[in-house]
């Protein structure tokens, strides 16, 4: 989406976000995951930054563009290069229907699996904020077994069925004999991780409940440790629609940057949360415009999004926005 609206014909749509900064520096380089994304996200930095002349310096943005999967580990592979301090933003790639289509692309090669790291060393400042449109429902447990992304036990119990307790029974399906998808289900009852307080309000990093399978686990698209305490939230429509514009205008006012001054915006929008609320995408982009006056702004529909949280740290969550504002 841009400025203009969204743009998608049939499903298809192609953006492009040009930056002219004579007296900036911007690089970008891609490996493929290998089995190792970690790694591949070290290999990606360094190439980054050779095309920006800028060999082992710190960058003061970073944007990614990763094939899901392994977001997290994509993260520590680029803190090991430049540290833990540098804000880390972007989006996990994408498709139209859960295949596993996408790609990656850097401008000469692209690829199923990989990492794509761009680093920005831009002449004017910017400014990043990282939210959710969502609230907290009430319920809440701890996760007492877990692997990875798979959700085994929530206080002890299948966490299936408590999950399907906490919905009502209005996500999961009656039975499962193998495994069965519930991501569009579950995109306005997601799982979500307090972070802390913004005035004295909570935030949350959402978790995207993916798959239920048979044996009462629940896969989700973010790592979930074993002892987190996890959230119902609930979202809706008008939440989700207005937020992007609430985003865009939290990315520029926490920069001290006057709409007047937004030269540019760079905006991560859940693809879940798209199509939830995809026949009133035309609010959406009405809310952003006058956040940044009018300025171009180029907004991608990802399957995972990545941001820095309360206390700086960069992190990966599911139905997040994201806004990145570019100063005059």
């Amino acid at each position: 989406m841009t400025q203009d609206g969204m743009a998608a014909e049939d499903g298809a749509g192609l953006g492009v976000f040009a930056i002219f900064d004579p007296d900036g520096d911007y690089g970008t380089g891609m490996a493929p995951a290998e089995g190792d994304p970690r790694a591949a996200a070290r290999r990606a930095v360094v190439a980054a930054l050779d095309a920006a002349d800028r060999v082992s310096e710190t960058p003061d943005l970073v944007w990614i563009s990763a094939s899901p999967g392994a977001e997290e580990e994509v993260l520590r592979g680029i803190s090991d290069e430049i540290g833990t301090q540098v804000p880390i933003v972007g989006g996990s790639a994408a498709d139209n229907d859960l295949s596993g289509k996408w790609y990656v692309h850097d401008g000469i090669d692209c690829v199923q699996d990989g990492v794509i790291v761009s680093v920005l060393f831009p002449s004017t400042p910017v400014s990043i904020a990282y939210q959710s449109g969502y609230a907290p429902a009430g319920p809440s447990g701890v996760v007492t077994a877990a692997e990875g992304r798979r959700i085994t036990e929530i206080d002890d119990q299948p966490a299936a069925k408590v999950y399907d307790a906490w919905t009502n029974g209005t996500v999961m399906p009656k039975t499962v004999a193998d495994s069965a998808p519930i991501l569009s289900e579950s995109t306005f009852t997601p799982l979500g991780r307090q972070l802390g307080q913004v005035a004295d309000v909570p935030s949350y990093l959402l978790i995207h409940p993916a798959s239920v399978h048979a044996d009462g686990s629940v896969e989700t698209f973010a790592d979930v440790p074993v002892g987190e305490r996890l959230y119902l939230m609930q979202g809706a429509v008008d939440s989700l629609t207005s937020r992007a514009g609430r985003v865009a205008s939290f990315a520029a006012s926490r920069g001290h940057i006057a709409p007047e001054d937004v030269a540019g915006a760079l905006m991560v929008y859940c693809g879940g949360c798209m199509l939830a609320v995809q026949d009133h995408m035309d609010d959406v982009v009405a809310g952003v415009r006058p956040a940044i006056a009018g300025a171009p702004f180029l907004g991608v529909f990802t399957f995972g999004e990545q941001g820095p949280i309360l206390d700086g740290r960069n992190a990966h969550g599911n139905l997040m926005i994201s806004c990145v504002t570019f100063s005059r």
